[in-house]
C-alpha cells in the first residue's frame, strides 16, 4: 500500500481521563469517562466518540465517491456513527452502527449504495472481521 497520508495523535495523562493533540494541534482535546464507564462524564470527549465520528466522515466520503460512480445524487445525505463499547470475555470489545440517511433514494438503491460503500471505506475495511459493524439505511420521506 503506498501511503498518502499519516495522521499523528498523542495522548496523555490518565489514558480516557487525559488529553489528546494532533501532530498539527488541530485537534487539542480532553478527554472524559463516561459516567457509565464510572468517570465524572460532563465536558470532554471520549475514544468512542472519536472514533464515531471518524468512521462516519470516512464512510460518507466512500458514500459519496460511490454515488458519482453510478451517478446517483446523494444530496442532503449524512451518516451517523455510533460506538458501544463493552466487556467482551477478559477484555473489552466495540460494536458499531452507522446509519446512513439519503433522502430521495429510493431504499433498494440506498441499500446497494451503502453496501458498496462499506467495501471501500478504509475503517471499514480495518473492522471487517475484528468489530460487529452494522449498517442501516434510515427511513426517509423518499418513495421507497
Amino acid at each position: 500500500m503506498k501511503i498518502l497520508y499519516t495522521a499523528t495523535a498523542t495522548a496523555t495523562g490518565a489514558g480516557r481521563g487525559g488529553h489528546v493533540t494532533s501532530s498539527d494541534d488541530a485537534l487539542d482535546l480532553d478527554l472524559v469517562i463516561p459516567a457509565e464507564m464510572g468517570g465524572s462524564g460532563g465536558a470532554g470527549t471520549n475514544p468512542e466518540q472519536l472514533f464515531a465520528a471518524g468512521y462516519a466522515a470516512c464512510f460518507h466520503s466512500a458514500l459519496q465517491m460511490v454515488a458519482r460512480r453510478e451517478k446517483v445524487s446523494i444530496a442532503d445525505s449524512s451518516v451517523t456513527g455510533e460506538v458501544g463499547i463493552g466487556q467482551d470475555g477478559t477484555g473489552f470489545g466495540l460494536a458499531v452502527t452507522l446509519t446512513v440517511a439519503l433522502p430521495g433514494v429510493e431504499t433498494a438503491r440506498a441499500q446497494q449504495l451503502v453496501t458498496a460503500a462499506h467495501q471501500v471505506c478504509p475503517y471499514s475495511n480495518a473492522t471487517r472481521g475484528n468489530v460487529d459493524v452494522q449498517l442501516k439505511v434510515a427511513e426517509t420521506s423518499a418513495a421507497s
